[in-house]
């Protein structure tokens, strides 16, 4: 359209909402047109009695008379005929858009209207009323200059001069010809041509059609069938390249001839958009893999392909190993540079016809087409598990990655796209559950626990909102007075209809899902009401620690709930104590140290919790500003039986004392246990030995009782000449102790070797005599734990048996210090105990010995 032209324009919108109208006003003025407003059919045919507008936006439904109606009435006037009709309306059926060109109208708006698009179709309405008036005006002469080809009059040269002004290209069709008549030169620009160039061509010679084509096209323009329409094409240029247009064409008589006018604009700049707008949302854009959209779709139509010819697809779900470790210890740009080479050596694993895509992160998926069964989908995971393992070469940097892989299979398992995305999803966690680097077929069995992981995730998102969590308390013991030092607090989910729900069945999905970070501030907060209801009620001071996830201090402010649990229960923060495990400790070093320093500085105990089975390093340790080590149950349990065990408890005891840190050993359930780490200078012990763990009201009760646990009399000293029998065979322990009680010693019988390391652990030994030949344990492998346990013990071993290798083996390796065979010598056995206890007091108790030896002579 002239620039000139557009200020004038008048548009008149009529529509019986007043919003809309407001709207549609203020979508136009940008554009500087004039607006004319009509709430009714009636008024507005009044307002274009008055002054009769450029441009009518109509609204079709309106009470009174409709908006065919109106384009009815003006349609038939001649007067009114000309001006243009945009009909707006939210109704996209057929019908409606074929009433509304039988009414007369020229183009249509689907509601809600779009800025871009109303602007659009304005505008070349506007530019088509302008040229058909001045054609009118101009018929004449205008089909004088078409018939005798007189190009150069004033009035030509001024119509060129108005369509020169704008930037699409115009161009005017014969429809007797079939060429062009007239074009402006922006469509010699455009196209390449001269305007002499383009007098001898046509439409058809530009590839918009082939010419029957294009002739039935603008006979439906000429019959009214479709007095105006547009279309999307490709022209050619002069050159050869395709150029994507939209045109816009209305019929226009002229003489004996039909003028068919078309406004053409270029459209390749949004075409290019478009295409990149699908590429973007149908690719990934650092792989350039399908995205989870697109995969999903061409697993639809493989499905569909696969079900017409019974094949067999399987979809593989494909999860890199530890890639966050990479991102975290490298960076995200070695991080991104892995999922490139990963996603091209996928697509190397696979035949053409199959699709990878990344789903997302480091989620990478594949669909199989299999004509030969589901095997062959388990030899592509295997190929995928050997390509990943070859190491990458990133920017300098070896990196190596394995990967874990479900599996699933159409039909077998599931024919919808979703489900099997998601079957395959879950086998891909049965296989890091599995350890990691391998694949896993979906089951049955995975489905259900996949639904039971999804029913308690909702129940314990419900559990949340609905307070449903109680917190239970373990007494720890002060070992060198018998008294609770403290309590930990517990937690326990009282679920409806399920009772108290045990903590490793709910725990960990706290900490997979972030529950933790609300419920840990809920125990904080718990624990210090009940620290400051007991200060209150007479109970007195009792520290209670709590255990803290490291998501805590990444997603919370730890830091903050604690200080206003304490402030909200006015208690001291000595009175709180928060136990971190070493992974937790080690995520985030930095912004751990710092915020347990900030709570170190308020006077809170810390505590590292399962000391021992966590990977830390001992350097980092050193920085934290830790209070105490829990020595984990792994380590307790079989204290008194396994040398392995026991090594690593006395270590941490040994290595607590050399830092001045407190030991706490957890999980003591038997007094040989408690005799153990007594015996070895364990600060407390917790466990259910003591007390398991109980509600408030049992522990306030137990409080109240100041229950102990009982000291044993430092003064009562234990027999020097401690002797302990091991056999299975009553018959010959019957006749080893009447054998031996003359001797005056301290005899100790067990049948086994698990009793006999209960008493290990309770009494001070100093000569063993075991037999060898006993069940669960022979007597060799029993001597050779007692070594590593209670070295200071003298073993011998008594065998009915000649089996000398493996004897002497344990001769050689110390675990026997002498052996006798079944049956015995009374007299040279009852000599060699004697000189065993007296070598045994030679080294242990010299003064004893030396005493004893003046007294036998």
């Amino acid at each position: 359209m002239p620039a000139d032209l557009r200020p004038a324009a008048t548009i008149l919108i009529v529509d019986d909402e007043a919003q809309n109208r407001k709207l549609l006003e203020a979508l136009l003025w940008p554009e500087g047109y004039l607006t004319l407003s009509a709430a009714n059919g009636e008024e507005a045919l009044a307002l274009i009695a008055q002054r009769a507008p450029d441009l009518i936006l109509l609204d079709i439904m309106m009470p009174g008379m409709n908006g065919y109606q109106v384009a009815g009435i003006l349609k038939a006037d001649p007067a009114t005929s000309n001006i243009p009709i945009i009909m707006v309306t939210a109704h996209t059926e057929r019908g409606a858009r074929l009433a509304g060109l039988d009414a007369g109208a020229e183009d249509f708006l689907t509601k809600p209207v779009d800025r871009a698009e109303l602007w659009l179709r304005v505008r070349n309405l506007l530019r088509l009323k302008t040229f058909g008036d001045f054609l009118r005006n101009q018929s004449l002469l205008l089909e004088q200059q078409l018939q005798q080809l007189q190009l150069r009059t004033a009035g030509l040269q001024r119509f060129r001069a108005a369509m020169d002004t704008t930037a699409d290209a115009i161009m005017l069709v014969s429809r007797s010809s079939m060429r062009f008549i007239e074009v402006n030169m922006q469509a010699s620009v455009m196209l390449g041509y001269t305007r002499e160039e383009l007098f001898q061509l046509g439409p058809a010679q530009l590839g918009a059609g082939t010419p029957e084509q294009m002739e039935r096209m603008y006979d439906a323009i000429i019959s009214g069938d479709r007095s105006y329409e547009v279309s999307e094409t490709q022209l050619r240029r002069k050159d050869g390249s395709e150029l994507q247009v939209e045109a816009h064409r209305h019929a226009q008589r002229s003489g004996g001839d039909w003028i068919i006018v078309a406004i053409v604009h270029d459209i390749s700049e949004r075409k290019e958009a478009e295409k990149r707008l699908h590429y973007m949302a149908h690719y990934d854009a650092l792989t350039g893999l399908p995205n989870r959209r697109l995969f999903y779709e061409t697993l639809k139509k493989t499905l569909a392909h696969a079900a017409e010819r019974s094949w067999l697809v399987a979809v593989l779900f494909v999860d890199l190993d530890h890639f966050k470790d990479v991102n975290d210890t490298l960076g995200h740009t070695i991080g991104d540079a892995l999922l490139i080479e990963v996603s091209n050596r996928l697509v190397d694993c696979v035949r053409i016809r199959d699709t990878v895509g990344r789903l997302s992160g480091d989620e990478f998926a594949l669909i199989l087409v299999m004509q030969e069964g589901q095997q062959g989908a388990a030899v592509v995971a295997q190929k995928i598990r050997d390509a990943l393992r070859r190491p990458l070469k990133l920017q300098g940097h070896e990196v190596s990655v394995t990967t874990s892989i479900g599996i699933t299979i159409y039909p077998d398992d599931a024919s919808e796209p979703g489900v099997l995305i998601q079957y395959a999803d879950t086998a891909m966690y049965q296989a890091k559950q599995a350890g990691r680097d391998t694949f896993r077929f979906f089951t049955a069995q995975m489905n259900a626990e996949a639904q039971a992981r999804l029913e308690l995730e909702t129940a314990l998102r419900k559990a949340v909102e609905n307070n449903e969590f109680v917190l239970h308390y373990q007494p720890k013991v002060q070992l060198n007075s018998g008294r609770i030092a403290g309590l930990e607090a517990l937690l326990r989910w009282q679920r409806p209809g399920h009772g108290l729900v045990p903590p490793n069945d709910f725990i960990p999905v706290l900490e997979e899902t972030g529950l933790i970070v609300r419920v840990g501030s809920w125990v904080i907060a718990e624990a210090c009401r009940q620290i400051g209801l007991w200060l209150r009620t007479g109970i007195g001071p009792v520290p209670i620690s709590v255990n803290v996830s490291g998501r805590q201090f990444i997603e919370g402010d730890l830091e903050a709930d604690i200080v206003k649990a304490l402030d909200d229960n006015r208690i001291t923060a000595e009175l709180l104590e928060l136990e971190l495990t070493e992974s937790s400790l080690m995520e985030n070093t930095e912004l751990t140290i710092a915020s347990l320093q900030s709570l170190k500085k308020r006077g809170l105990d810390i505590s590292i919790d399962d000391f021992g089975t966590g990977y830390s390093n001992l350097a980092y340790l050193c920085r934290f500003p830790i209070d105490k080590l829990k020595i984990d149950i792994a380590f307790v349990r079989e204290i008194t039986s396994k040398p392995d065990d026991a090594a690593i408890a006395l270590a941490i005891i040994q290595m607590a004392r050399s830092l001045k840190l407190e030991v706490v050993a957890e999980g003591v359930e038997t007094a040989a246990q408690l005799a153990y780490l007594r015996r070895h200078h364990c600060d407390q012990i917790q466990g259910y030995y003591f007390s398991r763990p109980l509600p408030a009201a049992d522990i306030e009760q137990m409080l109240r009782e100041e229950k102990c646990l009982p000291i044993p009399d430092g003064e009562a000293q234990p027999p020097f000449k401690t002797l302990m029998l091991v056999d299975d065979d009553p018959g010959v322990m019957a006749e080893l102790k009447l054998l031996l009680r003359p001797d005056g010693y301290h005899i100790l019988s067990a049948s086994s070797a698990a009793e006999g390391f209960e008493l290990l652990a309770l009494h001070p030994v100093q000569v063993l005599l075991c037999d060898q030949r006993m069940p669960a344990m022979i007597g060799t492998i029993f001597l050779d734990r007692v070594k590593n346990l209670y070295p200071d013990t003298l073993r011998i071993l008594l065998s009915g048996y000649s089996d000398m290798q493996v004897i002497m083996e344990a001769i050689n390796l110390g675990a026997v210090n002498r052996f006798y065979t079944k049956p015995w010598d009374d007299k040279v056995l009852r000599a060699n105990l004697r000189e065993a206890f007296r070598q045994h007091a030679l080294v242990h108790a010299p003064q004893i010995a030396r005493a004893d030896a003046v007294h036998a002579a």
